[in-house]
C-alpha cells in the first residue's frame, strides 16, 4: 500500500488563504495579536500565512515568532535517543496579547499542551488560539481543539499524516502514509 495524497499544492494554497481570511475576520488589524509557529513544522504554516496577510491584506506590522517546545514535552526524557532542540524566536512581549499558535498537524494535543507551558516564559497572554492546518480529530489524548482548522483527517492511529513543504521537501502536499511505510 502506498501513500495517499490528501491535499495537492493547489488545495493546500486554497486552505492557507481561507485560514488567513479567517484570522483577518477575527483580528482585523493585528495590533494586539501575535502569530507563533510551533517548531519544527508549524513555522512553515506560519510563514505562509504571514506572507498571505502581508501581500493580500497589506498587514505590514505583523508580529510573528517561532516557539520550540522540546523541553516542555511530557515525553522529553522517555525516548532512546536525546531530542534535539529547535530555535525559539520571540522578539516581542506576549503580555496581554492575543496569541495564535500555528501548527501543521494537530494529533494528540500534547505539543499544544507543551506550547501552552512554554509561552508563559514570555508573559501572560490575554487569549490563546490555535490554528492547525490538519486536524486528526479522532486521535486526541487531551481536550484541545483548533479555533481555525484547515482540513480534518480521519486517520487510523497507525497511519501518519505528513505535510510536505516546498522549502524543505521540494513540494507542497499532504499525504496519508500507512504504518508499514511510515516505519521504514
Amino acid at each position: 500500500m502506498s501513500r495517499k495524497v490528501l491535499l495537492d499544492s493547489n488545495q493546500l494554497n486554497i486552505i492557507l488563504h481561507r485560514l488567513a481570511c479567517q484570522l483577518v475576520e477575527k483580528h482585523t488589524d493585528f495590533k494586539e495579536t501575535v502569530l507563533v509557529g510551533i517548531q519544527p513544522r508549524g513555522i512553515f504554516v506560519a510563514e505562509r500565512i504571514q506572507k498571505i496577510l502581508r501581500e493580500e491584506y497589506n498587514l505590514t506590522d505583523l508580529k510573528t515568532g517561532q516557539l520550540d517546545i522540546t523541553f516542555y514535552r511530557d515525553d522529553f526524557r522517555r525516548g532512546e535517543k536525546p531530542l534535539e532542540a529547535n530555535k525559539t524566536r520571540i522578539d516581542f512581549i506576549v503580555e496581554d496579547k492575543n496569541v495564535v499558535f500555528i501548527d501543521d498537524v494537530l494529533y494528540t494535543g500534547r505539543s499544544i499542551r507543551a506550547a501552552l507551558t512554554a509561552i508563559q516564559s514570555f508573559g501572560r497572554p490575554q487569549e490563546i488560539e490555535l490554528l492547525s492546518l490538519i486536524d486528526r480529530r479522532f486521535s486526541r489524548h487531551l481536550p484541545i481543539q483548533p479555533d481555525y482548522n484547515g482540513w480534518q483527517v480521519d486517520a487510523i492511529n497507525d497511519e501518519k499524516v505528513k505535510v510536505s513543504w516546498k522549502e524543505q521537501d521540494g513540494e507542497d502536499a499532504v499525504y496519508l502514509i500507512p504504518k508499514e511505510i511510515s516505519n521504514e
